[in-house]
């Protein structure tokens, strides 16, 4: 089980954090992702982090989102910087066993989402 939380209302040029806890099983060997949709379009990759340290991102998050993984507490966090209207989406976190992938249907678990919402 994947529960997101930290989303809100923000200002353009504004930082957000977003938290992501996995619980009910081992995620050892996991990789934890952050996917994205906004109203109307396609949910979007944003970052994958494995357990062992290394992951990717979107080109868009590259410089300007960083993902961490707390593997003691089985959490992902995703800090967003210079937040921009056209990241405003909702935001889910999702998981898969082994190395990660930029495809949502690559993912076995997902959270709920959290709605990050940017005025301009």
């Amino acid at each position: 089980q994947l529960q997101a939380s930290g989303g809100g209302l923000v200002q353009a040029g504004d930082s957000l954090s977003l938290s992501c806890a996995a619980s009910g099983r081992s995620f050892s060997g996991v990789t934890l992702a952050w996917f994205r949709q906004a109203p109307g379009k396609a949910r979007e990759f944003v970052t994958f982090l494995h357990d062992d340290g290394k992951g990717g991102y979107a080109d868009f998050a590259k410089g300007r989102f960083t993902a961490s993984r707390d593997n003691a507490n089985n959490r992902i966090s995703l800090r967003m910087n210079n937040l921009k209207p056209e990241d405003t989406a909702v935001y889910y976190c999702a998981g898969r066993p082994g190395w990660g992938r930029s495809s949502a249907t690559s993912y076995d678990y997902w959270g709920q989402g959290t709605l990050v919402t940017v005025s301009s």
